[in-house]
């Protein structure tokens, strides 16, 4: 199982992106999908996820400004960040809990290779 994040970049604060990530590979089903991110010098922490019903659940820093939505026939997940700070700045990755065969009901995470973003005028 592969994991495929996009869409990071350069912005200044107030601004806007869209992150995608894309899995592929043998998948059976996707439970959570979710992203995270990791600042310099800080621990990897939650940003954002959302199961296969669609319950989300956010870090209470971007919660009113970040929104996770997945697209289930593709295996996707999207994270579009709003009024973006300079806090904002980290290495984001995607994660996918993932049963790759009908005939198991074994799980696993899976990461992406993260993809940067940072807020600066």
């Amino acid at each position: 199982v592969q994991l495929q994040a996009s869409g990071g970049g350069l912005v200044q604060p107030g601004g806007f992106l869209r992150l995608s990530c894309a899995a592929s590979g043998s998948i059976f089903s996707i439970n959570t999908l979710g992203w995270y991110r990791q600042a310099p010098g800080k621990r990897r922490e939650l940003v954002a996820t959302i199961t296969s019903g669609g319950i989300t659940n956010y870090a209470d820093s971007v919660k009113g400004r970040f929104t996770v939505s997945r697209d289930n026939a593709k295996n996707t997940v999207f994270l579009q960040m709003n009024s973006l700070k300079p806090e904002d700045t980290a290495v984001y990755y995607c994660n996918a809990d993932v049963r790759q065969y009908s005939f198991s009901s074994r799980r696993a995470d899976y990461w992406g290779q993260g993809t940067q973003v940072t807020v600066s005028s």
